[in-house]
């Protein structure tokens, strides 16, 4: 009886493990958009989840996802201290399919990650996460001033670059 009464308070509050099964997908996504890279993403969820767990129930389920995306988004530009060799992630199989939507994925993709990582992360919280300026401001922890600036920097740099243009100057 004991154990049928756990089990009952369990489900009725909400959950680190039901927060994960609801919303993994969701923060994979837009580390996978930080990362062009399906494993880096998800170590960078794992990372994540792996330093807020400690603190869901103070932070509570209602405000548990800013929190995670938050570390989340900190942990992506701290990981400076990983070597990086300038390599861009080519397509898995290159002779796959030639559907346009899945060349300007990859094109997308590709254009993603030449940007430095501040950017990217700018443009994936904007336009991607759907977040205004200040709330990717307080997200990243600058002020609305640089995320401005370092939108349209990004922005300017994906207009110029040769893998989104398809001859049309």
């Amino acid at each position: 009886m004991l154990v049928e009464a756990r089990v009952a308070t369990s489900e009725e509050a909400p959950s680190f493990d039901g927060f994960v099964a609801a919303r993994s997908a969701a923060l994979w996504r837009s580390a996978w958009l930080l990362t062009g890279d399906s494993h880096r993403a998800e170590d960078l969820v794992q990372t994540a989840l792996a330093r807020t767990y400690p603190h869901f129930a103070r932070v509570g389920a209602d405000g548990f996802e800013g929190y995670v995306r938050t570390t989340m988004y900190r942990t992506y530009l701290s990981w400076w201290r990983r070597r990086w060799t300038a390599e861009l992630p080519g397509d898995a199989d290159p002779g796959a399919s030639t559907a346009p939507d899945l060349e300007v994925r990859h094109d997308v993709r590709r254009a993603l990650a030449a940007l430095p990582r501040q950017q990217r992360a700018v443009v994936v919280l904007v336009y991607f996460d759907d977040l205004t300026g200040p709330q990717a401001a307080e997200l990243l922890g600058v002020s609305v001033g640089t995320v401005k600036s370092t939108l349209s920097r990004a922005l300017a740099k994906l207009r110029t670059s040769p893998l989104l243009t398809d001859g049309r100057q």
